[in-house]
């Protein structure tokens, strides 16, 4: 690996099921108000929670679980018809205070990191762009990170992720539920998935409401993959 992790030692993990290599890469704000705290919780054994690695504002990457252990960060999920997220994905948290104490942009050198992290991540693994997703993404019900102010399309630019771009001029979809779906995500909340998906792919509409552009957006994201 070209960076340089600081280790730790986080209790929260087990093994991975036999023969399983990671194939889904989850992004996550910590959401808490200091990275101290993050750093606390997820190397508590009460929290039952941990992640692969964890990046501070200022770009400091935290090595926290082994690659090869199954750390516990994605809770109840689903992607692409897998529920057993944590066996089949590495998670990275990124230090932000989230939605619930002053939500902010994810400043460039931390992004910088996170992007040749997730580049070798990637290539280790050989993780396709659409399994590069974020903890709303496989949990729409119950979680919003790393949200609308995170830069996906950016990272897409880098290799990392898909972008929708440019947007189809025609909706091509026989069933916008089913296609969400077929994409990946669990539709069993409607309103909370395409909220997931807008957060992701659409930052600056975010309403939970299925209107021209959002099924466009899905459209042409499946053209992609």
């Amino acid at each position: 690996m070209g960076l340089t992790p600081a280790e730790f030692s986080s209790p929260n993990f087990n093994d991975r099921p036999k023969d399983i290599v990671p194939n889904i890469l989850v992004i996550h704000y910590t959401g808490m108000q200091s990275l101290d705290q993050a750093l606390q919780r997820l190397m508590s054994s009460n929290s039952q929670v941990s992640a692969h690695y964890l990046i501070s504002r200022k770009g400091e990457i935290f090595k926290l679980v082994s690659e090869e252990k199954r750390a516990w960060h994605a809770g109840v999920s689903y992607w692409r018809g897998e529920t057993d997220i944590n066996s089949y994905s590495i998670g990275i948290e990124l230090e932000n205070p989230g939605h619930e104490f002053g939500y902010s942009k994810f400043p460039r050198g931390q992004m910088s990191v996170l992007t040749e992290l997730c580049v070798e991540v990637m290539n280790k693994y050989s993780i396709s762009p659409e399994n590069i997703v974020g903890h709303s993404d496989i949990a729409p019900r119950r979680k919003k990170d790393p949200g609308e102010l995170f830069d996906w399309k950016s990272l897409a630019q880098k290799g990392v992720g898909l972008w929708p771009e440019p947007i189809l001029n025609k909706i091509t979809l026989e069933s916008f539920d089913k296609s969400l779906n077929d994409f990946g995500y669990e539709v069993v909340d409607l309103r909370s998935t395409i909220t997931a998906f807008q957060r992701h792919y659409l930052p600056d509409t975010v309403s939970g409401i299925s209107d021209a552009t959002t099924q466009k957006t899905l459209a042409t994201l499946m053209s992609l993959v």
